[in-house]
């Protein structure tokens, strides 16, 4: 079967959810985590709304033109099966925000977690007390995540220079399945922002629009 048969018969089994768009229409969209622990969870406004039209415009997935927003506290959660987290201070997740977030994602959900300059401590801190018994693991050049719709052969691209190291893929695993996606040191969000956000040249821009396509598309189709 085609890489686009199975997106499409994916996106026909995957179950309607709410998309909160102006035309208050239902369709697949990415959901926002609402953290605690005081860190913007809200940062980068224009880059989910400008991946998903990349998405809509570039691929023959279609999804809604606006995230949702939901804390890890609300069971409404439950309803988006991608999930995406950001920010650049403290992320503190309480205990119902672990035991949530554990749940969905051991029952089939997936995280991208963007590092936006300050996140990443605390981060990794909280993911440990999610999973204390997984270890990070940088996913090589060749994971078919940075090929699924895409071509990386280099693996992520470098957005931001942040403390100016390598940018590293790194994914949680259950069984065999990527659950959590870490882009580490690109600060793919930074580049999904509006063109004057960060004065970012448009190559550069377009990368991190098509990584970001990669990582919601294969998160569909493992």
């Amino acid at each position: 079967m085609s890489l686009l048969k199975v997106i499409t018969l994916f996106l026909a089994l995957w179950p309607v959810i709410p998309a909160l768009s102006a035309q208050n229409s239902w369709a697949p969209t990415i959901c926002r985590v609402k953290y605690s622990g005081g860190g913007d969870w809200y940062s980068d406004p224009s880059s989910l709304p400008n991946l998903l039209k990349f998405i809509n415009e570039n691929t023959n997935v279609q999804l809604a033109t606006v995230e949702a927003r939901i804390s890890l506290e609300d069971n409404e959660i439950f309803n988006y099966p991608y999930l995406y987290l950001t920010g650049h201070g403290n992320v503190r997740f309480s205990e119902s925000e672990i035991e949530n977030l554990r749940r969905h994602l051991h029952s089939g959900g997936f995280l991208h977690a963007d590092d936006n300059y300050g996140l990443d401590k605390s981060f990794r801190r909280e993911m440990k007390r999610v999973f204390p018994n997984k270890e990070w693991v940088e996913l090589p050049f060749d994971h078919p995540l940075y090929h699924t719709y895409f071509d990386f052969s280099g693996g992520l691209p470098k957005i931001h220079e942040h403390d100016n190291k390598p940018p590293q893929g790194l994914g949680l695993f259950d069984g065999e399945r990527l659950i959590v996606f870490y882009s580490y040191e690109a600060d793919l969000g930074d580049g999904w922002e509006d063109a004057s956000v960060h004065n970012d040249p448009e190559g550069k821009r377009l990368s991190a629009l098509k990584m970001g396509a990669n990582i919601f598309i294969y998160s569909l189709i493992q």
